[in-house]
């Protein structure tokens, strides 16, 4: 993933992104500067997993030769001006693993540079080393230290953020913080000089083309002079958990790193032992999937098993948190196609705790936060993920723990449960929703508009409800227990599901029993019924799903979450906060849609080559956007354009669970 950089545009298209496992991250351009005010390279969590905090923004670096200086970032400015152009001394760029690489050109010089966190922690390196230089010279690199103490949300303003500075030795810089936390910077190489001043209006382009404050102020506390050599590398330690007794030592923690990445790929290749070579672009999902991964704090909340840290899926960088129906949708992808079962049942057992009234929260909750239980869909996922699991590890001593609270979901979706949710006696279909209230994963809403309510029973919960049927009585059966009840109960929601198939042969209603009919509009939704291990439906109608989803909805990395003839279509996701979110679900392309289309397609035609090929464009995708990861969204019309989060985790999931499977299918009848 080498390709130079000198074109501003396409450099700053290209964002790099790097997690630590506990909801912090770093983020940037290739060329340096800041586009979005999530934009840092030190965004830690303060109050983990959620309580997300910039700390420190951008550290600037300039390259000293003699009376020669090359600046190594770009600076975009409130009135226009890019000033200065360093993205023009970029003689490459590529991904190690996760870790972004820069090869700057400056004359006779080549200077490498390497960014990354060390997993777990909240702190993050920026070091560099003289690849070529000129006998008996000895270059020096200048970085201006621009910091910020401000939610990850926010954008910072001049006189925000007043720190207490103070030196310790010359090589060490800390700024305390109003609440009291530290952040520390260490020069390794150099050292470190108090120069306080603010730099104004920064300009943040994305944020303006999304109908948001793009201008922010950053506080610069100081300089680091490092010294470059050949043999050693020098650079910046930041953090937020100094530890003074140990010396920094940046050739053990890039091997540290680099170790780490290796064996998640490693780890991947040795669980899928039948798969004999994995591509380049399905190991970079395989780190790609760590990064959503985190550690998250119990508390006092009842779990099948006493642990002092849970498990949780952050469902997209930079904005979103761990989300219920994300994180069980991805957790198949993240955890067991890469050969981590052990991770997946961590997070089955942290949200189990969570489990009330038959279902799961939307949105998990952050410190002092009440859980929000606004969705019909994240229990059903939470039943397929258990599936998932216990097929991927047998282990029935775990499936015996949440067996209990697996039927009482069953139980409270057929007996009802908040938000209108309950099984209809007459023809075993579920039903939900209520005015004012958006259930279902199409869940845009804008101010009390609900754009898309599908009110009713959604195609896809009842998918998902006949499925968790059938995974039920496979659960009973492996325990020992009568399976009858939840075949009976199956039988019946599969002969009610017939409503759902049109009459004209074009796949199935999204919604039946709306409070105008049946909603023939066609969506993505109906793919689940094709895409689920176990289908409600027959091979004919099956059929008419996959066609129907290709003839209107399929796109090179996605599908259209609405037909493009439907009125209500929208071929761009772009503006304000209001014409992104009535574009959401209303033509929007869904990255995490296209492994459920290229199984489904699958289990149509039998041709699981084929099948795999309709994923083949995403390894294009990761060289674009966020490098490395894939997109939440793209525009429903060429060139389909990267939007929303540029790193999401059920997009990755689903693309790499997608592609194991049908490569194990594929290699076997080999």
């Amino acid at each position: 993933m080498t390709e130079p950089s000198a074109d501003l545009n396409r450099a700053e298209r290209r964002e790099w992104w790097i997690a630590n496992g506990r909801g912090g991250y770093a983020a940037g351009t290739v060329a340096g500067s800041l586009t979005r005010g999530y934009h840092g390279l030190l965004i830690a969590t303060i109050d983990p997993p959620l309580g997300r905090r910039l700390q420190v923004a951008k550290l600037d670096a300039t390259l000293i030769d003699g009376k020669q200086h090359w600046p190594l970032f770009t600076n975009r400015w409130a009135d226009g001006c890019v000033e200065p152009a360093g993205h023009g001394v970029i003689d490459s760029f590529r991904l190690d693993g996760r870790m972004p690489v820069w090869n700057w050109a400056c004359g006779d010089l080549s200077v490498e540079q390497r960014i990354w966190m060390p997993p777990g922690e909240d702190s993050v390196w920026s070091v560099y080393r003289l690849l070529r230089g000129r006998p008996g010279a000895v270059p020096r690199v200048r970085i201006a230290l621009l910091l910020a103490d401000r939610d990850h949300h926010h954008i910072g303003r001049k006189g925000d953020f007043d720190p207490i500075l103070a030196l310790d030795g010359d090589a060490r810089l800390t700024a305390r913080c109003a609440d009291g936390h530290d952040i520390a910077l260490t020069a390794v190489g150099g050292s470190m000089r108090i120069d306080r001043a603010w730099i104004e209006r920064f300009a943040l382009p994305i944020e303006r083309e999304r109908g948001l404050p793009d201008q922010q102020d950053l506080l610069r506390v100081g300089f680091a002079e490092l010294s470059l050599g050949t043999t050693a590398w020098c650079g910046l330690l930041a953090t937020v958990v100094p530890d003074a007794e140990t010396a920094p030592d940046p050739e053990q923690a890039l091997e540290r790193f680099r170790q780490n990445d290796r064996a998640l790929v490693r780890t991947a290749r040795t669980h899928h032992t039948q798969i004999p070579d994995l591509p380049a672009w399905i190991e970079q999902l395989i780190l790609a999937a760590d990064s959503f991964l985190i550690e998250r704090p119990i508390g006092t909340l009842p779990a099948l098993q006493p642990q002092s840290k849970g498990a949780s899926v952050i469902a997209g960088y930079p904005w979103f948190g761990d989300w219920g129906r994300d994180t069980m949708i991805a957790l198949p992808g993240l955890t067991l196609a890469t050969g981590r079962p052990e991770i997946a049942k961590r997070i089955l057992e942290t949200f189990a705790g969570f489990v009330d009234g038959g279902m799961l929260p939307n949105r998990f909750p952050g410190a002092g936060e009440t859980p929000v239980y606004n969705t019909v869909d994240a229990a059903l996922w939470y039943v397929d993920a258990w599936r998932a699991y216990i097929e991927a590890s047998e282990d029935l001593d775990a499936l015996a723990q949440v067996f209990p609270i697996l039927e009482s979901i069953v139980t409270h979706y057929r007996d009802g449960t908040r938000y209108g949710i309950g099984m209809d006696p007459a023809d075993g279909l579920i039903r939900a929703g209520e005015p004012g209230v958006q259930l279902t994963w199409m869940d845009a809403k804008v101010g009390d508009w609900v754009v898309t309510p599908r009110i009713g029973k959604p195609v896809e919960i009842n998918a998902l409800w006949y499925h968790g049927l059938r995974v039920m009585a496979d659960f009973a059966g492996r325990l020992g227990r009568d399976p009858q009840r939840y075949r009976s109960a199956a039988d019946r929601t599969r002969a009610g599901f017939a409503r759902f198939v049109r009459p004209d042969g074009a796949g199935l209603y999204d919604v039946v029993d709306g409070p105008d009919g049946d909603d023939a509009r066609i969506r993505p939704n109906q793919i689940f019924a094709v895409s689920l291990t176990h289908s409600p439906l027959d091979a004919p109608a099956r059929a008419s799903v996959v066609e129907a989803c290709a003839h209107h909805l399929l796109c090179p990395f996605g599908l259209r979450s609405l037909a493009q003839e439907d009125p209500a279509y929208r071929e761009r996701y772009e503006g304000d906060v209001w014409s992104r979110d009535a574009a959401y679900h209303q033509g929007t392309v869904w990255a995490w849609l296209l492994g459920h289309y290229a199984l489904a397609e699958y289990r149509v035609t039998g041709d699981a080559a084929a099948a795999q090929t309709r994923l083949a464009p995403i390894a294009d995708h990761l060289r674009d956007a966020g490098l490395g990861s894939v997109s939440e969204t793209f525009d429903g019309e060429p060139p389909h354009r990267p939007r929303g989060c540029p790193a999401q985790a059920w997009s990755v999931a689903c693309i790499l669970d997608a592609w194991m499977r049908l490569e194990r299918i594929r290699v076997g009848k080999g």
